[in-house]
């Protein structure tokens, strides 16, 4: 299985109400220095794939490429009970997926 395929088969494990960071689905792969990969994964992922539920490891949302910007990545968290932080952050003490029970 490809890094790719890895990818997008962990972020599909990643439920409503919860987010992973690109750095955390690299780790769960096997790769933990391949975060920009899991970026790049993410920017071309195939439809079903929950991509708006990955984000930056400080809790920001992700470039404004995607998703046809933050603000619709946000929306999009929202409207799954994800609550952010005063500074737009996501709180990743009250959100982050643990990772997959395998």
């Amino acid at each position: 299985m490809s890094l790719y395929q890895e990818v997008y088969r962990l972020a599909r494990q990643i439920p409503e109400g919860r987010v992973s960071t690109y750095g955390q689905l690299a780790a769960f792969c096997g790769s933990p220095r391949a975060s920009r990969i899991v970026g790049a994964a993410m920017l071309h992922a195939p439809e079903g794939v929950p991509c708006h539920r990955v984000i930056y490891k400080d809790g920001t949302l992700c470039c404004e490429q995607a998703f046809g910007g933050k603000e619709i990545q946000r929306q999009m968290l929202e409207a799954e009970g994800i609550s952010f932080l005063p500074d737009g952050r996501v709180d990743l003490k009250t959100h982050l997926w643990e990772g997959p029970k395998e």
